[in-house]
């Protein structure tokens, strides 16, 4: 017994804004059935006493701590500019 029909395949790819013909749903139906009999294969696994994770790797924060830092002052910054005028960098209008 099929545990996706064919129309709810039909159903999907439409939702995708998929245009299928008959012999790709037919083909899709099947792959679709097989994957999940395969996944609920993961239903006869015992998982008593294992603790929910969210990840399956224990990862920690890899980045570095945000502490404070001395940063070139305004002056600096705008001197490496092409162009800047008023305190601000100038750069060609985008807008007509």
């Amino acid at each position: 017994m099929s545990r996706i029909s064919k129309d709810e395949v039909k159903h999907v790819a439409n939702l995708a804004r998929l245009a299928i013909s008959e012999d790709e749903a037919d083909t899709f139906t099947k792959q679709l059935d097989d994957i999940i009999t395969y996944a609920e294969q993961l239903n006869e696994l015992d998982t008593e006493g294992v603790a929910p994770t969210t990840h399956v790797l224990d990862l920690k924060n890899v980045l570095r701590k945000d502490e404070p830092k001395e940063w070139l002052n305004k002056e600096d910054v705008l001197n490496n500019a092409p162009e800047h005028k008023d305190g601000q960098f100038k750069v060609p209008s985008v807008l007509e």
